[in-house]
């Protein structure tokens, strides 16, 4: 059984890396976004080449995460695990910060050598103004390669977060093949609405600023088979 985050999620694409593995609505906007495991592993690989190469940054070093549910947030977490990195789960000092853009005033809890904004807009378009003392991940990560050899070994984190996600997915009935439908804001937590269905090797249609009454349409058209209750 892997004990790695970045081999659970390698497992999961190579399924059938064309197959829909993560899928994004925002009901304020209107936004769809459907990622194959292809794509999801393209952006990930740029974020992890991202930290390598441009910040030198790898094992033993930290990252602080200020995102909620979205696409996006899959590609920088799982690249940061990609790179062998540990992400923080509370304020301190950290190699990296990646934070929402309504996020960035809490930076001065999580004093970083690097920082980075995400506009989280839809077709990932970049920040119209980038904040004082960030940069937009967005464009600085479309230039790195689309390839990536991830770290072999997880660390303890990284154990324990599987550990965590695995359980999950058996209390919520998760199996092979299933395609779940997770509100991003009663599941706000990762190791919820993106580890616990990977390590079940489902697929998800996580939906932020869910307008329930499109609830039983969107079932039907994403073909769902289970949703977290």
């Amino acid at each position: 059984m892997a004990e790695n985050i970045a081999r659970v999620f390698a497992d999961a694409v190579a399924t059938d890396p064309t197959r829909p593995l993560l899928t994004w609505y925002d009901d304020a906007t209107g936004e769809r976004t459907e990622l194959s495991g292809t794509t999801l592993a393209n952006w990930v690989a740029k974020t992890a080449n991202l930290l390598v190469d441009e910040l030198a940054v790898g094992p033993d070093d930290s990252a602080g995460v200020l995102l909620p549910p979205h696409w996006q947030t899959a590609a920088v977490l799982l690249g940061c695990w990609s790179a062998g990195l540990t992400v923080a789960d509370a304020p301190g000092p950290v190699e990296v910060l990646f934070a929402a853009a309504d996020r960035v005033g809490e930076a001065p809890a999580w004093p970083a050598n690097e920082r980075y904004a995400l506009a989280l807009a839809p077709f990932a378009m970049p920040l119209r103004e980038v904040p004082p003392g960030f940069v937009d991940y967005v464009v600085e990560v479309r230039t790195h390669g689309d390839h990536f050899t991830p770290v072999p070994t997880g660390g303890p984190t990284e154990r324990e977060l599987l550990t965590r996600a695995r359980a999950r997915a058996g209390e919520f009935g998760l199996t092979a093949g299933d395609r779940v439908l997770v509100d991003a804001a009663r599941y706000a937590d990762p190791v919820d609405w993106l580890l616990a269905p990977m390590t079940a090797n489902a697929t998800v249609v996580l939906c932020g600023n869910l307008d329930e009454s499109r609830l039983a349409n969107r079932q039907e058209s994403e073909k769902t088979t289970k949703t977290l209750p």
